[in-house]
């Protein structure tokens, strides 16, 4: 990642902008005149133009280019939107009232340098196939290797936080999120979360009549995806264009199925609706009708099998989690999904 541009000669602004900047871990390059800035502005990663210097770089007509911002201390005058608008910015923010603002946005920077998370959607091939119960495994295992989240999509769901014994640590849920606009950094995310060291969980308040927003969860996919290695989803298994969408933006879509006649009809008719499967896998709890079988009627490449875990309800009420044991069969059949996809990434 190249670093931003700051240009200005006003050192008050100056000095504000560089305390921003160290707040999100940021480096920037500074120029103050316009050749200087000339030189570094179509390299550099984001430009924050100085109110000061704004027409003299609007005389020399820079090459247009994204994420240029006219950055003005205190009351902004009407000209210098006209300024802002020749000179190609996006938009004109006020100091010290922009700070938060552009502090996500210079972290942004930062989080965008690193590679982009994992996300891995899971989803019951039936009522009851135990869904919840295998994403909240696999965020618990992905966890201890890397910053992990696991997102509750699904409003009628027991909430992942209690299910991964989170339910009592503080932090943002969806009921917040819904009720905000704007941009969401990735490190703002991430801190917020009710978390147990590198594991998140994002769901609802207890006994809330949960429902998404399309804009919240398009900001959490995003920031999640940009602040985190991996993220799990736990997604309902009702059709809805929200559901829809984020499917779509999962690098792997997991059906748990129960192998049993009525959980494979179940499960056929919701592969049957995906419009691309060539990212779906089936994960099969419990003992019946054979991974091969299973396939075959629903089309769908079975990727791992799990018996029923003893003494599950338990480990959750005590608020250990699902994974009790990594080799319990919900820790064996989690660490071979996250094996293989690890398998498959290097190999891409």
């Amino acid at each position: 990642m190249t670093a931003p541009l700051f240009i200005t000669r006003d050192e008050t602004l100056l000095d504000e902008l560089l305390r921003l900047a160290a707040a999100a871990g940021i480096a920037p390059d500074v120029a103050h005149d316009g050749g200087a800035a000339l030189r570094g502005w179509a390299a550099a990663s984001m430009v924050l133009l100085g109110s000061d210097l704004a027409e003299e770089l609007a005389r020399l007509s820079p090459t247009r280019r994204a994420g240029v911002h006219v950055v003005a201390w205190g009351a902004v005058p009407d000209e210098l939107f006209r300024t802002a608008l020749a000179v190609g910015a996006e938009d004109v923010a006020e100091l010290p009232r922009s700070d938060s603002w552009l502090t996500e946005a210079l972290t942004d920077l930062g989080d965008s340098a690193q590679p982009r998370g994992l996300v891995i959607g899971v989803m019951g091939g039936s009522g009851g196939a135990g869904a919840t119960t295998f994403a909240c495994a696999l965020g618990q295992l992905a966890g201890r290797t890397g910053t992990t989240v696991v997102v509750d999509a699904d409003p009628l769901g027991p909430g992942v936080d209690r299910v991964l014994g989170l339910e009592s640590q503080d932090g943002v849920r969806w009921d917040a999120l819904c009720q905000t606009t704007g941009r969401l950094s990735a490190r703002s995310l991430r801190e917020a979360l009710p978390r147990r060291g590198s594991l998140g969980a994002l769901t609802w308040y207890a006994g809330t009549p949960g429902s998404l927003q399309a804009f919240a969860v398009r900001e959490v996919m995003s920031a999640a995806r940009r602040g985190h290695d991996t993220i799990v989803v736990d997604l309902p298994r009702s059709a809805d264009p929200l559901v829809d969408e984020v499917v779509s933006r999962c690098d792997l879509l997991l059906v748990v199925v129960v192998p049993t006649v009525a959980g494979i009809a179940s499960a056929a008719r919701l592969c049957a609706r995906l419009q691309d499967r060539t990212g779906v896998r089936l994960v099969l709890r419990g003992n019946g009708i054979p991974a091969p079988e299973v396939a075959r009627v629903t089309g769908v490449p079975v990727v791992a099998e799990m018996a029923d875990q003893r003494g599950l309800a338990e480990s959750i009420d005590l608020g250990i989690g699902p994974v009790r044991s990594p080799r319990g069969p919900l820790g064996r059949a989690a660490r071979e999904v996250l094996t293989r996809i690890s398998v498959l990434g290097a190999a891409a």
